[in-house]
């Protein structure tokens, strides 16, 4: 009987261990969110500045070139591993794995349906914790992810595919589900 009533209390010990409470939730929720502002800032920040002068033209390589150093630079600054993914990729590096296509298709879901996606924190399979957000179209994006020849030029597409020959990340609205945040936050 002793056996029995340890082996409960010890299930029920690892099973509250392999969640989070309330408080570390909302902290990395908190946190989740402003990496999410200071990468979206520090991107975004340095494309658009390329954008008013030198043009889309210059932009796309820009960003094949520098959007994935932009992101290590504030991996390191937060201490986490940052990710951009999506169901429809332009760099095919970005390639959701399983859980972050699960998500995915729960946040279009979501959209779908006319309901809001809020960001998801969990403990993912390494025993991290893990901080998922949507990205949602911006007006500004569809410069490069809006539909080709309404608010993408020929032009601009000819010089994505000329970079990205696979891509699919265009046909976009603003408001759609471009693709998710993905955080992972080293426990110390």
């Amino acid at each position: 009987m002793k056996l029995i009533s340890l082996c409960i209390v010890s299930f029920l010990f690892l099973s509250c261990q392999e969640g989070l409470t309330n408080k570390e939730e909302n902290q990395y929720t908190k946190k989740g969110k402003e990496i999410i502002q200071a990468s979206a800032n520090h991107l975004g920040g340095q494309l658009v500045e390329v954008m008013n002068e030198r043009g889309v033209v210059q932009a796309v390589p820009f960003c094949n070139i520098m959007a994935t150093h932009l992101t290590n630079e504030m991996a390191e600054k937060y201490k986490a591993t940052i990710k951009r993914t999506s169901s429809k990729l332009r760099n095919k590096n970005n390639m959701p794995n399983d859980e972050e296509t699960k998500i995915l298709l729960q946040y279009k879901n979501l959209i779908d349906t006319n309901k809001q996606p809020m960001p998801i924190v969990e403990i993912d399979k390494s025993g991290n914790p893990h901080f998922y957000a949507p990205i949602l179209l911006q007006q500004k994006c569809l410069t490069c992810h809006g539909i080709i020849g309404e608010d993408i030029t020929f032009k601009t597409d000819s010089i994505i595919k000329s970079i990205y020959q696979n891509d699919v990340a265009t046909g976009f609205k603003e408001g759609d589900l471009r693709g998710i945040w993905s955080i992972t936050f080293q426990v110390e």
